[in-house]
């Protein structure tokens, strides 16, 4: 499954879609591995995939923001509109980093920031990410 999405979530391809797009095909994708692997033991794996699956559309979001103006504007907003707390210099240099785009998102800034709720549960279009977790644990087992 995580070759799959790893393919999929490839920055080139995906930073072109929208997100809306990329999400619902992602979701699809987990529910259709976790439904089919569902009796067996994978409760780690599946709390793995979810943080590793976060911080891969996190980086897909910054990415498709570009620029670092952008970046501060975009983070800005985001810390003013949802009460984080994360002070302006320290947005300031995630946005002006020149780090790589997967080692900047992994900042604790940008986890707080664009935070698991805001994936699952804030996003336009109605495409709103997957808590592979949470749905593994709603799936009934047959034993």
């Amino acid at each position: 499954m995580k070759k799959k999405l790893s393919e999929y979530l490839k920055r080139g391809k995906a930073v072109a879609r929208p997100l809306a797009v990329t999400i619902k095909r992602v979701n699809e994708i987990v529910r259709g591995w976790i439904n089919y692997f569902r009796i067996g033991m994978m409760k780690l794996f599946i709390e793995e995939l979810g943080e590793w699956l976060r911080h891969k559309m996190r980086v897909i979001v910054m990415k498709q923001w570009k620029k670092p103006k952008t970046i501060y504007r975009n983070l800005s907003y985001l810390n003013w509109k949802n009460k984080t707390g994360c002070n302006q210099e320290e947005i300031f240099k995630v946005a002006n980093s020149r780090l790589g785009w997967y080692r900047r998102c992994g900042m604790s800034v940008v986890n707080f920031i664009i935070s698991k709720d805001l994936l699952e549960n804030r996003i336009k279009d109605g495409a709103n990410l997957l808590n592979p977790l949470s749905y593994y644990g709603s799936i009934p087992k047959f034993v």
